[in-house]
């Protein structure tokens, strides 16, 4: 019998000078001023125009290129706003939509004041990627991954 080896999730903390409703607003709704155009998975190859999330459990999380093609991220799994989201990605280790890979993007929102919020994402579940997850992981910890992409959500967001 063979063990799945666990791997660490990928956390990351940051704080925006915005309150929780504003945090989650530019995290979700905004998106697209945030996200990194280089950060597109559409088959089409036509640039990133939009990263959208619906706003309810089992919405889409996905791309709209500049073509108005589509492209699947992943689906909204907890809704809890102003202080929680979850995502289910499901983009696996060829940067392609795979709807039967669920990996979870956990985001807190939590105030510390009045005008300053401590946000919390973790990446986890990333030994679903078989024999790639460390190499996975690794693009998620490095400055291209979830590091960079939260730099610019904090200047959208603050």
């Amino acid at each position: 019998m063979t063990l799945a080896l666990k791997i660490q999730p990928v956390r990351k903390v940051l704080r925006v000078n915005a309150t929780p409703e504003i945090a989650f607003d530019v995290f979700t709704a905004g998106m697209s001023r945030w996200w990194a155009p280089s950060h597109s998975i559409n088959p089409s190859k036509s640039p990133l125009k939009q990263a959208i999330i619906e706003p309810r459990v089992g919405g889409r999380w996905y791309e709209k290129g500049e073509d108005c093609s589509e492209c699947e991220w992943g689906r909204v799994l907890a809704w809890e706003r102003p202080t929680r989201l979850v995502l289910a990605w499901q983009i696996d280790a060829q940067w392609r939509f795979d709807p039967k890979l669920v990996t979870e993007v956990e985001v807190a929102f939590v105030a510390e004041s009045a005008t300053v919020t401590r946000v919390e994402l973790e990446h986890r579940d990333i030994e679903r990627f078989g024999e790639s997850a460390e190499t996975i992981r690794q693009a998620f910890d490095s400055p291209d991954g979830w590091s960079g992409l939260l730099a610019g959500f904090a200047k959208a967001a603050g």
